[in-house]
């Protein structure tokens, strides 16, 4: 087998490389930002793809007599992912929502057309790239179409599949746990890992994880956001540099984390031990820090709860914000 990657975003068609990548049994190479920010270019087989289109299709009541309308670039990997499932269902691409039984969305398209009063009667609408809530599913609903809502990233392919953020629950196949409040996967679609020697997949005994935050409940995948970035209003930033700014500041320890929110995705939420941080830093980050980086929401703690590995319990910390407000 060729053991050269292609990538196949970067091809005139990237659609036509994937189907020829698969024919020769070649490696793909999918370049990402990645929460970091620091690109990465993950390595896949066709097949971790491929062998998922079954499972989409029938979740999805995708046959060869849909019209399915991808709006985005096919650059994206999700959309990429959309295109080509459609070609392997026998499916027609739509060009516009009202020739298509079936969309593949971003929420924040989603939104806009919710927004504009958009007919979804009888529609399928698959979105993904960031949290759905329960409200949009209803909205969806009450205008008559049906939403598919999915968590993943681009190492691990599918994760859990719902209606919304809060009724995920493992993709067909795969196997979800949390240890210490990060997500876990047991999965035939995960990536082979990253072109780039300088970052790696972490795994043990067939479990991987990207370091994504969450939880299992009663077979609910309740995913908090990676702790290493916040998607905030469509930009990512890194706690990391966040954290930097405002330690070197504070007169107490400072943790930030990201919270769920409806419109942004995420809002940047930061707790402080020392009362008068607050205040004080509120004002310095104005000064320090870009827009998107802010916090907009503070909590005092008089103590950062901790894991029993003696971590800081982002989780906790997170619950704390939500509750606080």
């Amino acid at each position: 087998m060729p053991s050269s990657e292609v990538n196949v975003l970067a091809a005139a068609d990237p659609v036509a490389a994937f189907v020829e990548a698969e024919r020769q049994g070649r490696l793909v190479a999918l370049p990402t930002s990645g929460t970091s920010g620091r690109p990465r270019t993950v390595v896949r087989t066709t097949a971790s793809w491929t062998d998922s289109f079954g499972a989409v299709a029938e979740l999805t009541g995708t046959t060869g007599a849909s019209r399915v309308w991808v709006p985005g670039p096919v650059t994206a990997t999700m959309n990429l992912f959309a295109t080509v499932h459609a070609r392997w269902a026998g499916a027609r691409l739509a060009p516009s929502l009202a020739e298509a039984t079936h969309a593949h969305l971003t929420p924040t398209s989603l939104r806009r057309l919710l927004a504009d009063g958009a007919d979804l009667a009888g529609r399928s609408l698959v979105v993904a790239g960031d949290r759905v809530d329960e409200a949009t599913a209803a909205a969806v609903s009450a205008a008559g179409g049906r939403l598919h809502h999915y968590y993943g990233a681009a190492e691990l392919s599918f994760v859990a599949w719902g209606e919304h953020a809060g009724d995920l629950r493992a993709f067909p196949g795969v196997d979800v746990e949390a240890r210490d409040g990060e997500l876990w996967v047991r999965s035939p679609y995960v990536s082979a890992g990253y072109l780039e020697p300088s970052h790696e997949l972490r795994g043990e005994g067939g479990w991987v994880t990207v370091g994504d935050r969450g939880e299992v409940v009663d077979g609910r995948v309740i995913v908090h956001g990676r702790a290493g970035g916040i998607t905030t209003a469509g930009a990512t930033v890194r706690v990391a540099d966040i954290e930097g700014v405002l330690r070197p500041l504070a007169r107490g320890d400072v943790v930030v984390v990201g919270l769920p929110h409806p419109d942004l995705g995420e809002v940047v939420a930061a707790a402080v031990t020392d009362a008068g941080d607050v205040q004080r830093l509120t004002s310095l980050a104005r000064e320090q820090l870009a827009p998107a980086q802010r916090p907009r929401r503070w909590l005092h703690l008089p103590a950062l709860p901790r894991t029993r590995h003696d971590k800081v319990d982002r989780d906790a910390v997170r619950e704390a914000l939500a509750a606080a407000r």
